[in-house]
């Protein structure tokens, strides 16, 4: 089972509950035993989902709640704790230090991802004013130096490796000596990964962290391993000192319950998990974001960082900005608005950190959905100016729909689907004054965004004045909202 149908099953199962006119043993039963089917098969360790099963009984005794309490709130925390105790091990992971030179050693099986993650851990600290190089002591597999030399190059990061010398501890001493006295913070060495756990691979590891002593050991896991990867992390927590986890090909096209059981076995945490191929698809792994998320609850301060992320381009619209304000809605305005979505990642991604939003944004594969944008992209290039200005549909002739069509390579009834898709948006956002994201992106407007959610996705939230709570424990909140 996927991580998005996982997220949609648990959620769908406290829906139901939350829908039963009396909540009693028997509803509790139906909704724990759905979540933990769900689990096991997503291939969470089956223990793992006993024991999480086992404490919610004993924490939930319905018997013993006074009248008045919300019952379906208290099963709902009781059910986010134990997810939330199941993914963290209780400890911190060593977090670098600017100043000193930090040395990071990756390890992991072969085809787990392991040399393109090294380069987006750097590149995510290269963006946060951090001097990191990679090392790439992996002299066991044909490729893996001109793999890391690639993309380091496309990141702008300084590497280090050679074609000749087959000793990856040899390598690894001389790359780490090397960018130490070019004061880089952050030296990262990618060691050999193999087909299967060997003898020789767990010996390769423990010589180079024995002659680099590294800060931090990162095993890097493919989420699609399914079961085994309870075993596996216990066998590289036994041959190397693990002190955290990264997740990788968590873009919804895998298992990804077996991977997240890995923090049991290693009693280490996951502090990132891979979502795609690119060099940004690299998200920091939040315990409570990512719980949330998975019971459907949302993740509102996530998606606030991913409006922080196009915050420059959005404040590059304030035109189309103050037209939206004024119920002025363009074509124009659509286009500049596909065009952050796409760079704000995944839609799936997306609409599980607004609580809600799946039972109301349309079903889809990823790559179908980001296809179908793209489309609509290619079309609006063939649209002159004043098409793409204007509010009048009219201005839509059947000539012009064909010239676009023309123009675009498309077929007339994609155009006129586009056009569909533009009606509709336009009447909702019609709704929508004073609600976009004016100039700062944490200055939300809720008691205006109340007015344009569906109802269902409001209760689902817990109604405007939790919604606002939340909002202002994260400032997210303007002046109007916290009066």
């Amino acid at each position: 089972m996927v991580l998005a149908e996982l997220q949609g099953r648990i959620s769908r199962a406290l829906q139901q509950m939350s829908n039963a006119t009396v909540i009693d043993e028997k509803v509790l039963n139906d909704c724990l035993n759905e979540i933990t089917r769900a689990l096991l098969q997503s291939d969470v360790q089956f223990k793992l989902v006993r024991d999480m099963q086992t404490n919610i009984k004993k924490i939930v005794n319905l018997e013993d709640v006074a009248a008045g309490h919300n019952k379906r709130r208290i099963i709902q925390n009781a059910i986010s704790n134990e997810l939330c105790r199941m993914l963290d091990p209780g400890k911190p992971s060593f977090t670098p230090n600017k100043g000193k030179p930090n040395v990071v050693m990756f390890v992991g099986l072969q085809g787990s991802g392991k040399t393109t993650t090294c380069t987006k851990y750097a590149y995510h600290h290269q963006k946060k004013g951090w001097k990191p190089a990679l090392v790439c002591a992996d002299t066991f597999r044909a490729g893996a130096f001109d793999q890391l030399k690639q993309n380091a190059t496309k990141a702008k990061i300084p590497f280090y490796g050679s074609y000749t010398e087959s000793d990856p501890v040899k390598i690894a001493v001389e790359g780490v000596e090397t960018f130490k006295k070019e004061n880089c913070d952050l030296i990262i060495v990618d060691t050999s990964g193999r087909h299967k756990q060997e003898a020789a691979l767990f010996e390769e590891m423990r010589q180079v962290a024995e002659a680099t002593k590294p800060d931090l050991v990162i095993f890097v896991m493919d989420s699609s391993i399914g079961q085994a990867a309870f075993d596996q992390a216990q066998a590289f927590k036994q041959s190397a000192a693990v002190g955290a986890v990264i997740v990788t090909k968590m873009d919804g096209h895998a298992k990804g319950g077996g991977a997240l059981s890995a923090v049991a076995a290693t009693k280490s945490p996951v502090i990132f998990i891979g979502t795609g191929e690119h060099m940004d698809e690299f998200e920091v792994f939040d315990v409570k974001r990512f719980v949330s998320r998975l019971l459907g609850l949302g993740d509102l301060s996530g998606f606030m960082d991913k409006i922080q992320e196009v915050a420059p381009k959005l404040e590059k619209q304030t035109e189309l900005l103050q037209k939206l304000s004024e119920g002025t809605v363009t074509l124009r305005f659509m286009f500049e608005q596909v065009q952050n979505m796409l760079q704000m990642g995944p839609l799936s991604q997306l609409t599980s950190m607004l609580p809600g939003a799946d039972q109301f944004m349309p079903k889809g594969n990823d790559k179908e959905s980001q296809a179908k944008i793209k489309r609509y992209m290619t079309m609006m290039d063939s649209i002159t100016d004043e098409e793409l200005d204007g509010t009048n549909t009219k201005l839509m002739t059947e000539s012009r729909i064909v010239r676009i069509a023309r123009g675009s390579g498309r077929l007339v009834s994609e155009v006129m689907e586009m056009l569909g898709e533009y009606k509709r948006l336009a009447k909702i956002w019609s709704k929508m004054k004073g609600v976009m994201i004016p100039k700062k992106p944490n200055d939300i407007n809720l008691q205006n965004m109340s007015k344009v959610l569906h109802p269902q996705m409001l209760k689902t939230m817990g109604g405007i004045q939790n919604l606002m709570k939340q909002a202002s424990s994260m400032g997210m909140l303007g002046g109007m909202d916290k009066k």
